[in-house]
């Protein structure tokens, strides 16, 4: 298989975790009504009043079975087209549990009308890249392809996902690719932690479960599973076309109905509830005196890419900042744990984060740090978070919403990460919202705002932990949780 044609992205959160935040971000777009489900569900995104601006607009268009068409034309030479399907990892049993990741891999074994090689051949004669990934609420199937093949781009992501062949041999020959790709994953320590992250603040749900699904799971999952997952989860409504770059829309829609427009409403039945997940303040300790560094991670519970908080949290992520060793400025830096830390050398690195699911998230930060100094890095980063709730100032809220603002709107730098932004806030929201919007949100917030809602979240509330390594001085789970009400110099 050629590698640069034909990819696939297990974690596409641990890159966005260098922001602090995690694949639900409100980003750009033009402001369009959303299309409320009932109730308040959107009720802290409702669309802020129309300004005329320069950038292309979001177009989007529902067809009759639910299925949603948003692109945005910059005319590019190329486009990225893809489908979001809401339906990830959260929606497996115990039993299942790493069949949507499977079904992944499986979409790029062959079809009805193409076998293996002919689908490789296929895309590397047009010069293209065909990707996919997994998250816990996602699944991402998206084609990169000069504007001139938008057709052939939306047939084939339309043939993989609805006449996959699923072969028992490709079946079987996929088990130990996955499996490797489990081991692969272990040696990320980042990723290991953050696993056990969500193992123990949504234990016993389908949070907590990873991605992968366990050993046991990936050597018996079979045909029967895989379909069952699509025939329950692709659903129209569930699923968004999205496109940028050089893209018509008009033209977007025509071919979404000519592939879609019928066969998804085959797909009968209910579309399944969203399964609770409840937050528990919890510890994880997997002890290790050989490894030379600690690996910790502490979060709270957070709220949900819709809630009127998320906008603060993320303002007060920005404003704890990540660091390492390797960035210069001392007790010059921005943030003033980066300071404390730097001043005392108390860890190798560390990196704030913000990841939101439907109804509920998890805020915290993430930390490197040698034997002797978890005690005392935790015990710093429990008394930065203790003055945001109280002592933080209008100077640094100022300083991370421009930060803030500058982080989201770099990351938009070509057709690919834009139509990935459409096709997350189409799914999030229903819509897509509009920079104006965006900045007027986060510009909204102060100082006082900040005191508040991190009072609200983080102060005396029980964290979740997970750490990994040499961490014989971390403190007992008990004083860790009594630090979330005040702290002693």
């Amino acid at each position: 298989m050629a590698a640069a044609a034909l990819s696939r992205t297990l974690l596409p959160e641990a890159r966005r975790r260098l922001w602090g935040f995690t694949g639900r971000l409100p980003l750009r777009g033009a402001a369009a009504q959303p299309l409320y489900f009932g109730g308040d569900r959107l009720r802290s995104t409702q669309a802020a009043p129309q300004v005329v601006l320069n950038v292309p607009e979001t177009q989007v268009t529902c067809l009759e079975n639910g299925l949603r068409v948003a692109s945005e034309n910059s005319g590019l030479s190329t486009c990225t087209v893809g489908l979001w399907i809401d339906a990830g990892s959260r929606y497996e049993n115990e039993k299942n549990n790493g069949t949507a990741h499977f079904l992944e891999h499986m979409a790029f074994k062959g079809t009805k009308k193409r076998s293996q090689l002919d689908l490789e051949l296929e895309i590397e004669n047009m010069g293209a890249h065909l990707n996919a990934y997994t998250s816990r609420e996602q699944t991402v199937y998206y084609a990169k392809a000069f504007s001139r093949d938008l057709p052939r781009a939306v047939e084939i992501l339309a043939d993989i996902i609805q006449n996959s062949t699923l072969g028992e041999a490709e079946i079987e020959r996929e088990r130990g690719v996955i499996l490797r790709e489990m081991q692969e994953v272990e040696t990320n320590l980042q990723e290991v932690v953050f696993d056990y992250l969500h193992a123990t603040a949504y234990q016993n749900t389908a949070l907590g479960r990873t991605i992968l699904g366990p050993t046991e799971n990936i050597k018996s999952i079979n045909r029967k599973d895989l379909v069952d997952y699509i025939t329950t989860h692709y659903k129209g409504p569930r699923i968004v076309l999205a496109a940028a770059g050089g893209v018509c829309h008009n033209e977007l829609l025509e071919l979404a109905k000519f592939h879609f427009g019928d066969s998804l409403c085959s797909h009968k039945g209910d579309i399944p509830a969203l399964p609770p997940c409840k937050f528990t303040g919890s510890e994880i300790r997997v002890r290790d005196d050989k490894m030379p560094l600690a690996h910790l991670a502490i979060a709270i519970e957070a709220v949900g890419w819709a809630h009127p908080d998320t906008i603060c949290l993320m303002v007060a992520n920005t404003l704890i900042g990540n660091w390492d060793r390797s960035f210069g400025g001392g007790m010059n830096l921005s943030s003033k744990l980066a300071q404390l830390t730097c001043h005392g050398n108390l860890c190798h690195s560390f990196q704030s984060f913000n990841t939101s699911y439907t109804d509920t998230g998890l805020w915290g930060l993430y930390m490197v740090c040698e034997q002797a100094t978890v005690a005392d890095m935790l015990h710093a980063v429990q008394k930065e978070w203790m003055r945001l709730c109280t002592d933080v100032t209008e100077s640094e809220v100022a300083r991370a919403k421009n930060l803030l603002k500058t982080n989201m709107l770099l990351q938009l730098d070509g057709s690919t990460p834009i139509c990935e932004d459409i096709g997350r806030q189409m799914l999030c929201y229903n819509r897509r919202i509009p920079i104006p919007e965006l900045e007027a949100r986060i510009d909204a917030v102060d100082a006082e705002t900040v005191r508040r809602v991190c009072t609200k979240y983080i102060h005396d509330k029980s964290p979740a932990i997970a750490a990994l390594g040499p961490i014989e001085r971390l403190p007992d789970f008990n004083q860790i949780c009594s630090n979330m009400r005040w702290i002693r110099d």
